[in-house]
């Protein structure tokens, strides 16, 4: 595997052709690099031939921690769900994915898109709108944004997309009843989604990392699985 570092994204490649790719965005006031040490730890076999894009997000003045410049996908206002969302800000980094999606240069329905907090509602919110078929959805201790509006947006080709939810239940960044909300919100818009609680905060841990590898080996598998 390669890492290639660009001043946008940091990026895992495989030995061979690219056969699949996961574009995976990290929380608020991250980089790119904060998920580049996991992959090791997902037990995928070494003919995968994935591919993974940690893109960085732009920097911004973000308004919860009194416009202090970070790394953002869109402005937070507050963590109430039921307050002002940023939906401008949502839509850019929406367009943003679009356009990465379309540069892997592999098969839609071989791509994940995956996020963890603020970046996982960019991941839900793309995926579920997204007009071809992807191969999956990670949404790692995050929640469902622009609710009200994704029954009216979703696109056809990605309804029945497989969607894996992981949550911690001692998160007090991100309660655990905000993704519960969220789950719910999705299985009633007829999505299947899979849930898993950790006993975690605002984090990811090794039962949740090895699930996480299964899910992907399951989503995108290697030549020899899909043979079989």
């Amino acid at each position: 595997m390669k890492l290639v570092e660009t001043d946008t994204a940091v990026t895992i490649e495989p030995a061979g052709k690219p056969r699949a790719s996961v574009i995976w965005m990290h929380g608020l006031g991250a980089d790119g690099y904060d998920f580049v040490p996991i992959v090791s730890d997902l037990g995928l076999p070494a003919d995968a031939g994935i591919r993974f894009v940690f893109p960085h997000a732009p920097v911004r003045p973000v308004t919860l921690n009194a416009g202090m410049p970070m790394r953002a996908w869109y402005d937070i206002v507050s963590l109430d769900r039921a307050g002002k969302v940023d939906e401008k800000g949502i839509r850019e980094s929406e367009a943003r994915m679009r356009k990465l999606i379309a540069e892997q240069r592999v098969e839609t329905t071989r791509i994940v898109i995956a996020g963890f907090s603020q970046g996982g509602t960019i991941a839900l919110h793309t995926a579920l709108r997204y007009p071809e078929p992807l191969a999956g959805v990670l949404a790692l201790s995050t929640y469902l944004p622009l609710a009200d509006d994704l029954a009216r947006e979703a696109s056809p080709a990605n309804r029945r997309i497989p969607i894996l939810m992981c949550h911690g239940q001692y998160d007090a960044i991100l309660g655990l009843e905000i993704g519960q909300t969220s789950r719910d919100r999705l299985v009633a818009l007829g999505h299947e989604v899979e849930w898993h609680e950790y006993p975690m905060a605002h984090e990811v841990c090794e039962d949740e990392i090895e699930r996480i590898g299964s899910w992907l080996r399951e989503r995108l598998p290697g030549p020899g699985a899909e043979s079989r």
